[in-house]
């Protein structure tokens, strides 16, 4: 059998945070129920934040409600503790493990700058709320899964001297963290730096404990996913379509597209579970609902073959 990747499509909360056109809980839903269709079991469904800070996220609890109704009803193979949502602080952790959420995303930026833009809030403030988190996620037998964003460059202070990622890491390892996510959140690394960022790391937690977050702003975020693969990283978020951005990183895009993540794991004979084909059709809703084009190399080369386009 196969090794197995882990993939968790983010569609909903990064792909959908930062979209000019409001999308409704019903197409969000539609496109729940679509990503499910193609194989895909991990969805980041939300996050929890202030609506006036992000107000796409605004129907966190009503989507969380309808959608937990969904699976329990029409989708038993799929456990509501495979879905996750993004909490920054307190308040939104509480309210999303009310909604019934046992595994969420938490985040701290490698700079001040970026902190104080995303949260309000200093890397040492954001350090000691994290902390509290992790004791009390704990006690919860809530697993969180810590996000070091801005890993390979901030939109503000440019980029970002690897060792600052590690000193961090080593931080939140004495805070309580376990679980981490290396988030490219503008899309500003390569392949070398993400080498060397991904060994650092290895020191001090199991590859099964660390993923990448990888944004395709550059057009660098596949060779990173394969660079990642290489080194034994078997955890990434993607996004069908490439759908996403971050409001609070000018300039950054969306994540690396599921298809194309999918395509590179399964021609090295690793499994995902998740079909191209299901992706298609997901990618073509999500053009709908947010009245744009959308779509990774893969998408563009399936459409080719659709449309019966000569390869040469």
């Amino acid at each position: 059998m196969s090794e197995h990747v882990y993939i968790q499509d983010v569609a909903l909360r990064d792909g959908l945070q930062n979209q000019p056109h409001p999308v409704g809980t019903a197409d969000k839903l539609a496109l729940a129920w679509s990503l499910f269709d193609a194989g895909i079991k991990n969805i980041e469904v939300t996050s929890f934040v202030n609506p006036k800070a992000v107000p796409q996220m605004a129907d966190a609890q009503a989507l969380t409600e309808s959608l937990f109704a969904y699976l329990s009803t029409e989708r038993p193979n799929i456990h509501t503790d495979q879905l996750s949502a993004l909490v920054p602080n307190l308040h939104g952790y509480k309210a999303a493990t009310r909604a019934g959420y046992r595994q969420l995303a938490v985040v701290i930026a490698t700079t001040d700058a970026f902190n104080l833009k995303n949260l309000n809030r200093t890397t040492h403030d954001v350090l000691q709320g994290l902390t509290e988190l992790y004791m009390i996620a704990r006690t919860d037998s809530v697993t969180l899964h810590t996000h070091l964003s801005g890993a390979m460059g901030c939109p503000y202070k440019g980029p970002i001297d690897p060792e600052v990622v590690v000193r961090l890491a080593e931080s939140l390892l004495r805070s309580g963290a376990e679980h981490f996510m290396i988030a490219d959140t503008i899309g500003a690394g390569t392949p070398r730096l993400a080498r060397q960022i991904i060994k650092d790391l290895l020191s001090l937690v199991d590859p099964d404990h660390l993923g990448l977050h990888l944004h395709d702003t550059r057009g660098m975020g596949i060779a990173i996913a394969q660079a990642g693969l290489d080194l034994g990283i078997r955890r990434f978020d993607s996004s069908s379509g490439g759908l996403g951005g971050c409001p609070f990183a000018p300039g950054a895009t969306g994540n690396i597209a599921t298809e194309d993540l999918v395509y590179l794991c399964e021609q090295q004979g690793l499994h995902t579970g998740i079909s191209l084909e299901g992706l298609y059709e997901t990618v073509l809703f999500a053009e709908r609902i947010t009245h744009q084009s959308l779509g990774g190399k893969v998408m563009h080369w399936m459409r080719s073959q659709k449309r019966g386009c000569l390869q040469i």
